[in-house]
Parts: structure tokens; sequence; C-alpha cells
């Protein structure tokens, strides 16, 4: 009966869009792309974020869904405009390649004084790509994808949903279509091998690395456990962001549960027992965690034979 119930109370795709509409047609404008993708524009201040949804967000099911970003961005005084896909698309859609040329056509990027776009590994693809419609622009990729183009990448063994895609023609090369953009800041851990085949990719003088080491492919979301996340877009949005300040903000990193798991994980796989002795006695004394006790007797055990 529950589960009955529980389809009976979920919104419907046209109570989505309805609400959509309702907002682009008040603050902006609300756009379906083809089946496959959305776009709404909220008209604040000169700072335009383009935002591109990834994976994680995808398959939200709420009438009050908003583009990913939406409160952040607007409650800075910015302009935004939030794509949205309904599955794994990657963007690769005629529509959206025409939208985003039609933009481009008309100057409606002309109208600001800066813009900024941001994505997460599938929607960090598409900021890459679709940023070449806005010559000029800062450009925040987490976790990027360079092409899922199997003749390019065939090393790339996930995302098989998207393989059949067309990653040819228009926006489709992201190393080649971030060579017009100001500041492309690419953030991702050098530990995941195929992420950092992706950001071994892209290059250029206006190319800037940060390596999160330890944070696995979804960086975005141990930031918001952080509290790192915002900070870190204003300092790239005021086009502030170095290297040491990036890492300074990093070293918060190491109170977080994920974190720490991630840690261990590696001190395991090195195999020492006088790291792995240390690294634990360290966690353990913070807080509590069966994981670690287990490896810190364990390895204890190991020195002492």
């Amino acid at each position: 009966m529950a589960d009955s119930d529980t389809k009976l109370d979920a919104p419907s795709q046209s109570d989505w869009q309805s609400n959509l509409k309702t907002i682009g047609a008040e603050r902006g404008f609300f756009e379906e792309l083809g089946e496959e993708h959305s776009a709404l524009y909220i008209q604040q201040g000169k700072t335009l974020i383009v935002t591109f949804e990834n994976l994680d967000h995808v398959y939200e099911d709420s009438a009050e869904r908003m583009p990913w970003g939406h409160n952040f961005v607007t409650s800075r005084g910015w302009s935004m405009l939030g794509l949205m896909a309904h599955g794994w698309s990657w963007y690769r859609d005629e529509a959206v390649f025409d939208f985003f040329d039609r933009l481009r056509d008309e100057g409606f990027f002309e109208q600001f004084d800066k813009v900024v776009f941001y994505g997460a590994s599938m929607g960090a693809y598409a900021a890459s790509v679709f940023s070449a419609a806005a010559p000029g622009a800062t450009v925040i990729c987490i976790s990027p994808q360079a092409t899922l183009d199997r003749e390019i990448a065939s090393w790339e063994t996930r995302y098989r949903k998207a393989w059949h895609r067309d990653f040819g023609g228009r926006y489709a090369y992201g190393p080649d279509m971030i060579a017009e953009a100001g500041e492309v800041n690419i953030f991702y851990d050098p530990r995941m091998g195929l992420d950092a085949m992706h950001a071994a990719l892209f290059r250029g003088d206006n190319v800037r690395k940060y390596r999160c080491r330890y944070m696995g492919h979804r960086i975005a979301s141990l930031w918001i456990m952080l509290g790192l996340l915002k900070p870190v877009i204003e300092s790239c949005v005021a086009g502030d962001m170095t290297a040491s300040k990036f890492y300074s903000m990093m070293r918060a990193r190491r109170e977080v549960g994920r974190y720490q798991k991630e840690m261990l994980k590696t001190v395991l796989a090195d195999g020492r027992p006088w790291l792995i002795a240390n690294y634990c006695s360290a966690v353990l004394s913070r807080r509590g965690g069966p994981n670690f006790r287990k490896a810190l007797n364990a390895a204890r055990s190991k020195l002492k034979g």
C-alpha cells in the first residue's frame, strides 16, 4: 500500500515542467531542448553562471526540482542558466548545440561582465565544450571527461550507457573547446586513474589544474560535506584562486570520515605496518572507528612479530 501511495503522490513530469515554465516566465525563460534536456534562465546580476547537472541529480523526482546550484547562485545575486539532462546524455544533442549556437549568435553572453561555465563529471564535460559559445568565459570542471569517443578514449571503461552517443561534430572535444576560454580550472583526484587520464588531455596556458588527492571521483559532494564547495566556486568566479589558497582550503578534509576511509585504504594497500599504526592512532585519538581499531591491532601484531 505504501508503494502505491508513493506512486500516486509522486510529481509528474508535467508538474515539474509547469513549475519551471512559471519561474522562467517571471524571471527569465525556460526552454525544453528536444526530449532529453531543458534550460532555465534566471536574470539577476551581471555575472552569469552556466551550470550543467551531473548524474547525481538527473533522477531527482520533485516538482520543485531546480537546476543544480540554483540556491547558491541566485543567493549571490548572480544570473543563472541551468542546463538539465534527463538521462545519461552527456548533453550530446543537436537541440542543445543549436541552443548554444543561438545564444552565441544573438549576443546573449555579451550582456554580462563575467560568464562562468560550471559542471562536475558529465556536467564538467558539458561545461568544457559549451564554453566555446562564450569566448573568454571562466570554466570550472570537477572530475571532467575530455570525451567518451571510443577512438580517442578507448581506455575509458565507465559510462557504457553513453558510448553509443556521437562525440564528434560541434561542441565535441573538451580540450579543443576551451582554447578561447579565460581561466580554466580543472579539479581531479590523480589517484583515480581514468580521471587523471582525462585531466591530462586538458592543456594550454589558460588551464589551471588542482589535484584533489584521496577525494575520489565525487569531489563536489565531499566539498559540500566540508563546507568548501561555495568558497572554491566563489574564488574561481572572482579569479583569485591560487594553488596555495586551494590547498590551504583542503586541509579541512583531514577530519572528514569519507576522506579518512580513503586514506585507510591507501595505507593498507601500501602495506607498511608502522604507517598503518600511526595513521589509525591519529584518527582514533579524535573519534571512534571499528575499522581503524581493527587495522591498528593488526598492524601492531605485525610490528611485534
